[in-house]
């Protein structure tokens, strides 16, 4: 699978468990949240696609930032 890193602008604790609810919800992932820096690192077959949808049903600003390295 590949590491993704996302853009979500994220400012709180309820953020980040609004991006923990929609990417648990999708399924088949991964993931590392980076509050502070509003990142998120996704570990996951999805399409770079289907990932930034889902980080944007929780209605923030979300980009994609690029493969991570392992």
């Amino acid at each position: 699978s590949q590491k993704h890193e996302f853009f979500v602008d994220m400012t709180c604790e309820g953020c980040s468990n609004a991006v923990t609810r929609v990417l648990e919800k999708l399924g088949g992932v991964s993931f590392a949240i980076d509050l502070p820096n509003k990142k998120v690192c996704i570990d996951s077959e999805h399409s770079v696609d289907t990932l930034l949808e889902t980080l944007k049903k929780t209605g923030k600003n979300a980009s994609y930032l690029g493969e991570k390295s392992a």
